[in-house]
């Protein structure tokens, strides 16, 4: 893979990039959403919603279904989560490589809450080597697909966006990285893609897509 530029900053995405997420978040979720009457497969929760805040996936649920969902929804299903985060959850092949070797300044940025940011780290032993530069959607106004998260990061990090690569598994975050003005990577790695994920990517603005995180190490970043 050749890049025409030399970045300052890496900007990784977390579910679905470094640790092998979403596929139990989409399950949770469908499986909680159908029970609340709103029936919906995995599949679609992966298709529709892989990289868009919880929060915001509940309120378009509310305002499709014209009424609240049942009270503790969002408390049950992050139990949920959590139960299979601490049985299920497993890191992405090579990222544990990756955050180690790569020369670059880098950071994580996800839409992830805090506590389920870090128990996904913590499970699969990434947290140190991400520590301190994680930042939660939740520090900013808007999700993903808008760019407030890429933003933010890249003012942390003292980073100019143009000099930034994002490396992005969903619509959602390729959307937000390009809108924030970075360059991004797509990723296909997760066993939550199906057939035509990479198109997808491409086609919301990634200039490549990578189906193993070990690729970036090839790299003169």
């Amino acid at each position: 893979m050749t890049i025409q530029q030399n970045f300052e900053l890496v900007v990784f995405d977390c579910d679905g990039v470094l640790i092998d997420s979403e596929i139990i978040s989409s399950s949770a979720n469908a499986e909680a959403l159908t029970k609340a009457g709103y029936p919906i497969t995995t599949e679609e929760v992966i298709q529709l919603y892989t990289g868009v805040p919880d929060a915001s996936l509940y309120a378009e649920v509310e305002a499709k279904l014209g009424r609240p969902l049942p009270e503790r929804f969002d408390e049950d299903i992050k139990k949920l989560v959590f139960q299979k985060y601490r049985t299920e959850l497993h890191a992405i092949t090579g990222a544990r490589e990756v955050l180690s070797s790569l020369k670059t300044t880098k950071c994580i940025a996800s839409s992830s809450s805090p506590t389920k940011l870090a128990l996904g780290l913590i499970e699969t032993a990434l947290y140190e080597l991400a520590y301190p530069h994680i930042y939660s959607a939740n520090l900013v106004a808007r999700g993903k697909p808008h760019p407030d998260i890429f933003e933010f990061a890249a003012r942390e990090m003292k980073s100019a966006p143009s000099n930034c690569l994002v490396i992005e598994d969903s619509v959602a975050g390729v959307t937000a990285a390009r809108a924030a003005g970075m360059a991004c990577i797509g990723f296909d790695g997760g066993s939550h893609c199906m057939n035509g994920h990479a198109e997808k990517l491409k086609n919301s603005g990634a200039f490549t897509v990578i189906g193993s995180l070990t690729e970036l190490l090839e790299i003169a970043l």
